[in-house]
């Protein structure tokens, strides 16, 4: 991860933008980050929510070796930021712009005054950083434990599960993710990325265009192993 969260049919975004409710769209505004602006820093106050409403934004972190670990490229309709609505005092990554972003942040007290009126929110929520706690657990199992081609197999498994539709024999992955941003998620190199994609084509697993990525049916055992 359309990439929209929808979870139990609630749409965050939808239910958030403060833009949607007429009593804070004479208050509320939307703000505009160029490319590789950050949006909040580690250790920033955790007062906000935050809904790309055009754009794409990196959530990382640092190793104490000053490694970047990139646990997240999210992108139109997505929500980060959440554990603001849980509880959190401060944050413990980066969320940075990856390209020119539009973001409608929501505030706590706006925040609030929502949650009063839509129960559905606060189960979605957990939902939504639960999901997020598992995924991110298992990429760094893989980027401790697994070759290039591992990694990179895992992650086009799990984004056809996510993303994938099955059109006969294929199935066919539509995103808004370039070979850098995938290189990033797995940690591995553009050119080895771009090597092993070119290797899974030759063997039959993948084929791919610029937006889309095609998983072959009769070769998913390969993903699967």
């Amino acid at each position: 991860m359309e990439q929209v969260w929808f979870l139990e049919k609630v749409d965050l975004f939808n239910l958030l933008c403060p833009h949607k409710f007429k009593e804070f769209q004479k208050t509320h505004q939307f703000k505009e980050y160029g490319r590789n602006e950050f949006i909040y820093l580690d250790q920033d106050d955790a007062d906000k929510i935050y809904l790309i409403v055009n754009g794409k934004v990196k959530i990382s972190s640092y190793t104490e070796e000053g490694d970047e670990i990139v646990k997240a490229i999210l992108t139109k309709g997505e929500v980060f930021g959440e554990l603001a609505a849980l509880g959190e005092d401060k944050r413990d990554d980066y969320a940075q712009s990856v390209s020119s972003t539009t973001i409608c942040a929501v505030d706590n007290q706006t925040l609030q005054s929502l949650l009063r009126d839509h129960k559905d929110f606060s189960i979605s929520i957990y939902k939504l950083a639960g999901w997020r706690i598992k995924k991110l657990e298992r990429r760094l199992s893989l980027l401790m434990f697994k070759d290039a081609r591992t990694r990179l197999l895992e992650f086009l498994k799990n984004l056809g599960q996510e993303q994938g539709r099955t059109i006969g024999d294929t199935i066919e992955i539509q995103h808004s993710l370039t070979q850098k941003d995938i290189a990033d998620l797995i940690g591995i190199s553009r050119p080895t990325l771009n090597s092993l994609l070119n290797e899974l084509k030759n063997q039959g697993i993948v084929d791919f265009q610029r937006k889309i990525i095609r998983l072959y049916k009769n070769k998913r055992q390969m993903l699967a192993s």
